[in-house]
């Protein structure tokens, strides 16, 4: 295969699993919550930015986070969470970029929760900077057990699915 083609090739795939986690993001947004504790979500979308981490690196990872989060945020009508999504996201980005060598395919759903306790302290900070209310530090520890649970359960398909991918003969690939 040409360079160019393969660029191509790669941009197409990438742009799949873009369009692939903003329709997750869209519908989980639509979903009635599980419980009633504000805030509180599974983070679905999150297995393809897993995946793409892992299958492609940082720098697509990270093109594929901002553009679900800022589509995302217009495309369900939820408009006033970006400033929550972007600064969880990046939060979650940073500490997960620093830590991905750490963490080999089998333990992925382990940085996964990292991860999510990441994006959940940012979020929060950003709620203190936006209100200046530093008592919504109080709500961190409900976060951060939402945050484990869903950080171990898309962690795990996250890795469920690069694990069946390799065995199918895909190379890491789609």
């Amino acid at each position: 295969m040409s360079g160019r083609s393969s660029a191509t090739t790669r941009l197409t795939q990438l742009a799949l699993l873009t369009t692939v986690a903003l329709i997750i993001f869209v519908i989980e947004a639509n979903i009635p919550p599980l419980t009633s504790v504000p805030g509180v979500k599974m983070g679905l979308a999150n297995i393809v930015t897993l995946s793409v981490f892992y299958l492609y690196g940082r720098k697509d990872a990270l093109m594929v986070l901002l553009t679900r989060v800022v589509l995302g945020a217009f495309a369900s009508g939820q408009i006033m969470t970006l400033p929550y999504s972007l600064s969880g996201g990046l939060l979650c980005f940073l500490v997960c970029a620093l830590l991905f060598p750490l963490f080999p395919l089998k333990r992925l759903w382990l940085l996964s929760v990292i991860g999510a306790i990441f994006h959940n302290i940012g979020q929060i900070g950003i709620a203190i900077a936006i209100t200046g209310t530093p008592e919504i530090l109080w709500y961190l520890p409900v976060l951060m057990v939402s945050g484990i649970i869903s950080g171990f359960f898309t962690g795990h398909c996250a890795q469920y699915l690069l694990t069946h991918m390799k065995k199918l003969g895909r190379g890491g690939r789609f």
